[in-house]
C-alpha cells in the first residue's frame, strides 16, 4: 500500500479529502489524530476502527481507573502517519511514516468507518432530532437522500448521546468514508477545482480517481501561440507519483475487469453525454493551448466522439466465436479478456481526438489505463478525464501523468504495464515499440505519415484546387494526414498561378477569430523547424512561389501559406509546405 502523493493544498479540508480518497484507493482508511485547526494536522491508518469512547472501570484491587479494550482494539497501531502544516497561506502534505504491518482491507464497505455519519449528516441529525424524530424516522430520512448509507439506529443514538452530552467536536464525527456512487454521481461542476484556481494553473496529475499536485519542481510552461502568454504549467510526474498512478491502476483492474460489460458501457453513453454538453469548453481550451482553429477544434471533439460512440457498442464487439463438433466430441470457442493495465502516450496535434482513441475502448473493454497526454497542450486531456469522472468511471480505471522522456522511459519498463499505444514521430515510434517490445509490451506505434495527391490531365480544375488547398493547409499543416506532395501529370504550369491564387485567399489569424482559416503554429521552436525544411528546398534547387516566412514578424509562430515547386521532400514536415 502506498502513501498519498505529498503536495500543497488550498485548505485543510482539501488536504484531508485527498488523503483519505487515495488511502480508500490503496485498502486503507485514514482518521484524524491530531488537530490544530489553523496550523497542523496528523493523519494516521485506522486499521481496524476508531477507539470508541469508552467509560473508564475502575480496578477494585488498586482502585484505579482502567479503560475496557477489545481484543480486535490492541491490534491497530498501525505506524502509518502523515502531517498537514500550514505553510505561506497553503497546507503542504509530509509522509512521516508510509509504512502498515497489514494487509489492504479487501472490502471498504466492511470497515466501521463506512457506517460513520459525515459533518453534514450529523448535523442533520441534530436538527431533526430537535424536531422530535426519532432515530428510524431519522435514518428513513437520511437514506433518501444517500440509499447505500450503512449506518443503523443504534449509531444514530450514538450521536444523539453526543449531542446531550455536549461531546460533540469535529473529531468525533470526522468522516473519511469512501463516497458512496449516489454521492460519487452528484459531483459538481459550478466550484473550480484549487489547481484551476491558481495564477497560472498548475496541471495536475490523475491517481486513483483523485487530481493531485505534483510534488515536482520542474515544470513545462504551455503558451497560448496566438499571444505567446502562459496559460499553464505542467509538473513533470515524479518517480513516486508514477508509482502510485500504476499501483492505482493495478488495483482497480480486478474489479473492474469483473464488471459486466454493459455496466461499463452506461458509463460511455454517459460520457459520450458529458463531452457533447461541454464541447465549447474543450474546443476553447484546444484553441487556446494548441493555436487551431475554433472550426477545426470542434472537428478534434468530434472525431474523437466517433470513438466514444463505438466504444457504446463494445458487448458486441467482445463477443468471442463457437464452432461445435471440429473432431468428435470437442467443441472450440474464443474468449476475449481485457490485459490489464494498459498505457497510451499522445502527440500534441489532436489534444482531444487522440486520447479519446486511446482510454474509451481500454476501459471500455476492462482494463484500466495510465495516459499521458502530450506536454504542450494537456487541459483538453484533463477536461475529458474529470468528465470520465463525472460519468462514473471508478476511481484507479483511468490515471493520467506528465513528462517527457523520463515518463516515456518509465512507461515502457514498468512491468505492471501489459499493453502501450503510441502516436507521434518516427524517431519516437521506433523507439518506444523498440523499448517497450523488448519488455515483451503489446505496443500500438502509429508513427509518421506522408502523404500524396496525384492529380490527372482531366480533374476538374475547381473542384481540385479546393480539395489541395484545404488538404495542404488545413489545421496549419499539423496533423499527419496533411497533404505535402502533389505530383502534376502532365506538368504543372497550368496549375501554379491559380494554387497560388488560392492559397494566398486564407486569411491567417489567431484561433478564435471567426475569420480565420488557419491559426498559428504550436511554438516558435516548430515555426523555426519549419523555415529550416523551406530554406534547405531553396537550397536543393526548389523554386519558392509562395514565400509566408515573414508575416507579421512581431506574431512569433505565425506562417502564411508556403508552396514549393519542383522539389520532393521524403520526411514528414509536419507544416503547410506542399
Amino acid at each position: 500500500m502506498l502513501p498519498p502523493p505529498p503536495g500543497s493544498f488550498i485548505d485543510r479540508e482539501e488536504l484531508i479529502q485527498h488523503v483519505g480518497d487515495f488511502a480508500l484507493s490503496q485498502g486503507y482508511v485514514v482518521t484524524i489524530k491530531q488537530s490544530k485547526k489553523d496550523k497542523v494536522v496528523v493523519l494516521g491508518c485506522d486499521r481496524g476502527g476508531v477507539y470508541r469512547n469508552r467509560r473508564k472501570l475502575v480496578d477494585e484491587s488498586s482502585a484505579e481507573q482502567v479503560r475496557k479494550r477489545k481484543t480486535g482494539s490492541r491490534l491497530t497501531n498501525c505506524p502509518f502517519e502523515v502531517v498537514g502544516k500550514k505553510e505561506d497561506g497553503l497546507w503542504v502534505l509530509a509522509i512521516k511514516n508510509g509504512e502498515h504491518n497489514h494487509d489492504p482491507i479487501r472490502d471498504i464497505s466492511e470497515h466501521p468507518s463506512s457506517r460513520r455519519f459525515t459533518e453534514r449528516e450529523v448535523l442533520l441529525i441534530k436538527d431533526m432530532t430537535e424536531a422530535g424524530l426519532k432515530p428510524r424516522q431519522i435514518l428513513k430520512r437520511l437514506r433518501q437522500n444517500n440509499p447505500e448509507l450503512l449506518s443503523t439506529p443504534k449509531h444514530v443514538y450514538n450521536v444523539k448521546a453526543k449531542l446531550r452530552q455536549g461531546n460533540l467536536t469535529v473529531r468525533n464525527f470526522k468522516s473519511l468514508r469512501v463516497k458512496s456512487s449516489v454521492e460519487n454521481s452528484h459531483i459538481s461542476t459550478a466550484n473550480e477545482p484549487s489547481w484551476r484556481q491558481r495564477n497560472p494553473p498548475r496541471v495536475p496529475n490523475l491517481i486513483g480517481g483523485r487530481f493531485v499536485d505534483s510534488q515536482s519542481f520542474a515544470s513545462i510552461d504551455v503558451t497560448n501561440p496566438a499571444t505567446q502568454k502562459v496559460v499553464s504549467q505542467v509538473p513533470l510526474t515524479t518517480n513516486e507519483e508514477f508509482r502510485a498512478a500504476i499501483f492505482a491502476a493495478k488495483r482497480a483492474f480486478p474489479s473492474w475487469r469483473d464488471t459486466p460489460v454493459t455496466t461499463r458501457q452506461r458509463i460511455m453513453f454517459k460520457f459520450q453525454e458529458l463531452i457533447r454538453r461541454d464541447i465549447d469548453k474543450i474546443a476553447m481550451n484546444i484553441t487556446t493551448e494548441h493555436g487551431k482553429t475554433l472550426k477545426d477544434a470542434y472537428t478534434d471533439v468530434h472525431r474523437g466522439l466517433e470513438v466514444v460512440e463505438h466504444a457504446c457498442g463494445m458487448a458486441t464487439l467482445q463477443m468471442g466465436e463457437f464452432v461445435s463438433n471440429v473432431s468428435n466430441g470437442i467443441d472450440t470457442y474464443s474468449i476475449r479478456e481485457p490485459l490489464g493495465v494498459c498505457a497510451g502516450i499522445c502527440p500534441f496535434d489532436f489534444p482531444a481526438m487522440i486520447p479519446l482513441w486511446m482510454f474509451p475502448i481500454a476501459v471500455t473493454c476492462g482494463n484500466t489505463f495510465i495516459l499521458k497526454p502530450s506536454e504542450k497542450d494537456p487541459g483538453a486531456t484533463i477536461i475529458l478525464a474529470e468528465l470520465a469522472m463525472e460519468a462514473g468511471l471508478p476511481n484507479g480505471v483511468l490515471n493520467i501523468v506528465h513528462g517527457t522522456v523520463d515518463i516515456i522511459n518509465a512507461i515502457c519498463d514498468d512491468d505492471d504495464i501489459k499493453a502501450i499505444s503510441f502516436v507521434g514521430s518516427n524517431t519516437d515510434g521506433m523507439y518506444i515499440y523498440a523499448r517497450a517490445s523488448a519488455k515483451g509490451k503489446r505496443v500500438q506505434s502509429n508513427i509518421g505519415a506522408k502523404n500524396h495527391a496525384i492529380v490527372m490531365p482531366d480533374a476538374s480544375k475547381d473542384a481540385t484546387l479546393n480539395a489541395l488547398v484545404s488538404a495542404g493547409f488545413g489545421a496549419a499543416g499539423q496533423r499527419c494526414m496533411v497533404l505535402s506532395t502533389v505530383v502534376f501529370v502532365g506538368g504543372s504550369k497550368s496549375w501554379e498561378d491559380k494554387l497560388v491564387e488560392c492559397a494566398k485567399a486564407l486569411k491567417v489569424n489567431a484561433g478564435i477569430e471567426p475569420d480565420a482559416d488557419l491559426g498559428p503554429v504550436i511554438s516558435k521552436q516548430v515555426k523555426e523547424r519549419i523555415c529550416r525544411l523551406i530554406q534547405a528546398g531553396v537550397d536543393s534547387g526548389a523554386r519558392l512561389v509562395l514565400d509566408g516566412r515573414n508575416i507579421e514578424a512581431c506574431l512569433t509562430t505565425y506562417l502564411s501559406m508556403i508552396i514549393l515547386l519542383d522539389f520532393f521532400w521524403s520526411n514528414q514536415s509536419f507544416s503547410y509546405i506542399p
